[in-house]
């Protein structure tokens, strides 16, 4: 099994960064490493459209073919393999909503509707919610905090959080399914259902405290129309289910594959951050060394961490940077700051490493307590 230690040590026992990141309030920031991450990659904080809509575009294309050919092969071997590509190619679709709350509106023409129309309705994933959402997470005084929608002291809870972090993403694609089909229409003649609705289930996170509010202006017009065609959609699913238009079959390996791209977000989800900063703000040097880099030579993080985030920790550094720039940019401070750098204390080795060492982290946090 690879190192879950720095890249830049991998024979020590505790990886530095963790222990920095854990008294997050003794981390003064790196100005060299901030300063050298924003004069070294001025050039690329353009988006390219042509790589955002050719990537997209083929991943939408091979995902709902191979989800196709998943429900009409003949043999289980067949479907089964025609089901991981759906996964793998619907999951890096998928994964453009990180890329959406970063755009700006006119950086990639027609991109926001685009995706929306073929990844964010079908498989019920509004960009809304994860816009305005996903910004909070990047803020420097809420990051770590109970005011983060997308964090959780994982590394110090108990060792059945862990699977149960992950096996609740296998329900993800039923509760969407409900929350669209069934409580938005409710929700509309039950005030304090709405409430519940916008406040609690509107939103990609993982920190169950978190309330959203609704938004103002523009963003709630748009968040109102996305929401009302995702509910037509999850309503005309539940209809052909239920008439048997569409065959059980076909609506349960659909179902499938859509939960299997949940479950692998999730397992992504769980390794981004160390997990270990318990309610206290972070200097932007903590917040870099809590989050996680799998950079090259490994070939694997491209398909469990696609569209720039096996560079988490970079994107935390420069999140202003298209995720298609991260890797020159990831070379360019790798060659400037070195590996002795506080840069280099963020990169890691491995998917399982990473794993084995936040459930080592909940084991250790249980003996403390």
């Amino acid at each position: 099994m690879a190192s879950s230690f720095p890249l830049s040590d991998p024979g020590r026992s505790a990886a530095p960064g963790a222990t920095l990141a854990r008294a997050s309030g003794q981390v003064p920031d790196d100005m060299a490493m901030i300063r050298a991450a924003a004069s070294l990659t001025r050039d690329l904080n353009a988006a390219k459209p042509g790589v955002y809509w050719i990537d997209m575009l083929a991943s939408v294309t091979i995902g709902y073919g191979a989800l196709a050919g998943a429900v009409l092969a003949d043999g289980v071997a067949m479907a089964l393999v025609f089901a991981l590509v759906a996964v793998l190619a619907l999951y890096r679709a998928g994964s453009f909503i990180h890329e959406l709350t970063h755009l700006r509106p006119d950086a990639v023409p027609g991109f926001n509707k685009g995706w929306n129309a073929l990844v964010g309705i079908p498989l019920l994933i509004p960009s809304f919610m994860y816009e305005g959402v996903h910004n909070l997470h990047h803020q420097r005084l809420r990051y770590g905090t109970v005011k983060d929608p997308e964090y959780l002291p994982l590394a110090l809870m108990k060792p059945w959080t862990v699977p149960l972090f992950v096996l609740v993403a296998a329900l993800g694609p039923i509760g969407l399914i409900v929350r669209y089909g069934v409580l938005s229409p409710l929700s509309l003649v039950i005030p304090p259902l709405r409430r519940i609705v916008v406040e609690r289930y509107s939103g990609l996170v993982i920190n169950p405290a978190f309330r959203r509010a609704m938004p103002e202006g523009e963003a709630r017009r748009h968040w109102l129309v996305l929401e009302t065609l995702a509910s037509a959609w999850a309503m005309t699913l539940i209809a052909l289910v239920a008439t048997g238009t569409l065959p059980l079959r076909a609506f349960l390996i659909g179902l499938a594959i859509v939960s299997g791209t949940m479950v692998l977000n999730q397992v992504r989800t769980l390794v981004a951050h160390l997990w270990e900063n318990e309610d206290e703000p972070m200097s932007v040097t903590a917040q870099y060394l809590d989050s996680v880099n799998v950079p090259p030579p490994g070939l694997l993080p491209e398909l469990w961490a696609p569209v720039g985030l096996r560079y988490h920790a970079l994107h935390h550094l420069l999140p202003g940077v298209p995720y298609h720039a991260l890797p020159e940019a990831h070379r360019r401070l790798s060659r400037e700051l070195g590996v002795e750098s506080t840069y280099s204390l963020a990169n890691y080795r491995s998917l399982s490493g990473l794993v084995v060492r936040l459930v080592k982290s909940t084991f250790g946090s249980r003996a403390a307590s």
